[in-house]
């Protein structure tokens, strides 16, 4: 079984049971628009709305300090709540049947402003949809666009551009992107695009030229695209989600095909802010969740970074533009990492400043039956730490007794990696926390020290002039 297969449905399956309530989870009732009457600030052109996908507090606290050791500095989204430069809430990402969404349900919030039940796409239960945010922008005259670090038919991505029932209909989210002509979306998923891979052996890759896109595949058919070009661009660097950010830095290879964060944000921002009447776009650090999910600490804190490379593209193009809302959140919290104390924490943490991989590098490396001197030392060329003998022997015997299609024990190696860098887990999954919301620019001045997940719909819609969804009643 693939690792990110089996998290998503464990998590839809924990997610949607015992914790709902019916009478308490409506779906079907979009928040109130933004009262904008007395407010008169001069509305946004422009929003870029960045996601780091499953970030607990824990992980924004650690990449700041994991930033501070490396960098001597704080990390740019905490320095910009150090400097005062942003309005700053807390958010309620309940979706329609549970108290602990998924990242459809919780994209689709702020995509169609009405709460949904976890799995499916601006789908209410009863069949009907909610049109998704992003075409009512691009029909409003501006250009619009999504960059992620996974698929780029991900739940997050999508859930601000289509509808459909089902989030993992992946290969017919792709062919749903088609006609709407985007302005650029990119990020991983070739394999929900080309023939070879695609149940259907429909070539996705091709009816997109066909139709008038521009279809880049690497890193540098990225950066060599014109930024006044007239063309939708199409975007896909990896067979699933890109790899990530402390392997791909690791692999000159990787490092010269595939493009990080930051860079698909600022090519994005280079090619959609010549549009006059402004554009939407949104980043997501999608990665961040996956690693959440495995209890992977280098993973999850190097996407973080990544992440936090975005937050600086865009924070520096509004600083100049001066007509830009930058929203900067996550959709949930995962597992709750934290950097807990022992006698030895900050020596114990500097450790991960030292990783050249992740987790899913170590596990792909050592298999059934490899001796524990190999564990040890793969181990050790990943992360300069070498386990003691009796946590090689550990994950040997969880190897040797994994099934042939079986997951491999992520939880187990983050498990053992927390005596050496002190980070702990509280499990691999969604919580229920209450999530950060920041924001920028012109039209911050509205944000409330608390919200809604769904008022963000309206929120947006409003602050650039544009009427808000009906509210049904």
């Amino acid at each position: 079984m693939k690792r990110r297969d089996f998290f998503q449905n464990a998590s839809l399956g924990l997610i949607g049971t015992g914790l709902v309530a019916n009478n308490l989870f409506v779906p079907n009732q979009p928040t109130q628009p933004v009262e904008l009457d007395k407010w008169k600030g001069k509305g946004p052109a422009n929003i870029i709305f960045l996601v780091s996908d499953g970030m607990s507090i824990g992980t924004l606290t650690m990449a700041s300090i994991l930033r501070q050791r490396m960098d001597g500095m704080q990390s740019h989204w905490l320095q910009l709540y150090e400097q005062n430069l942003v309005r700053r809430a807390l958010m309620d990402m309940s979706s329609a049947n549970s108290w602990v969404t998924d990242s459809a349900a919780a994209s689709s919030s702020w995509g169609g402003g009405v709460r949904i039940n976890n799995g499916a796409l601006n789908t209410n239960p009863d069949g009907t949809s909610n049109k998704p945010i992003l075409q009512k922008f691009k029909e409003a005259g501006k250009s619009v666009g999504c960059v992620t670090t996974v698929p780029i038919t991900h739940a997050t991505p999508a859930g601000f551009s289509v509808a459909n029932a089902r989030r993992g209909d992946q290969a017919e989210i792709a062919m749903q992107y088609l006609p709407l002509k985007f302005d650029v979306m990119m990020g991983g998923g070739m394999k929900y695009f080309d023939a070879s891979t695609r149940e259907d052996k429909a070539d996705a890759f091709a009816a997109f030229s066909s139709a008038g896109y521009e279809v880049a595949k690497s890193r540098q058919q990225m950066m060599n695209l014109d930024a006044k070009t007239n063309k939708p661009i199409l975007g896909v660097f990896y067979n699933d989600g890109l790899p990530y950010a402390v392997d791909r830095k690791s692999d000159s290879a990787l490092n010269a095909s595939v493009p990080s964060l930051a860079e698909m944000t600022k090519k994005a921002i280079d090619i959609m802010s010549k549009n006059k009447k402004g554009f939407v776009l949104q980043v997501e650090a999608g990665k961040v969740d996956w690693a959440a999910h495995a209890n992977d600490a280098g993973a999850l804190l190097y996407d973080q970074l990544e992440f936090d490379d975005a937050v600086k593209t865009a924070i520096d193009f509004a600083k100049a533009d001066k007509n830009t809302l930058v929203i900067i959140t996550t959709d949930h919290g995962n597992s709750n990492p934290g950097l807990l104390y022992s006698g030895n924490t900050k020596g114990n943490f500097d450790s991960l400043m030292r990783y050249k991989h992740t987790n899913e590098w170590i596990l792909s490396q050592v298999k059934k039956g490899d001796s524990t001197s190999k564990i040890i030392e793969v181990h050790e060329a990943a992360t300069t730490i070498a386990l003691k003998q009796e946590d090689a022997v550990a994950l040997k015997e969880a190897l040797d007794a994994m099934p042939e299609k079986g997951m491999p024990p992520f939880q187990l190696l983050g498990k053992l990696q927390g005596k050496y860098i002190d980070v702990h887990w509280m499990g691999t999954n969604h919580t229920s926390d209450f999530v950060e919301l920041a924001m920028f620019g012109p039209g911050s001045e509205l944000l409330k020290p608390f919200v809604k997940n769904t008022e963000l719909h309206n929120y947006m819609l409003n602050v650039c002039g544009l009427t808000s969804m009906t509210v049904k009643k």
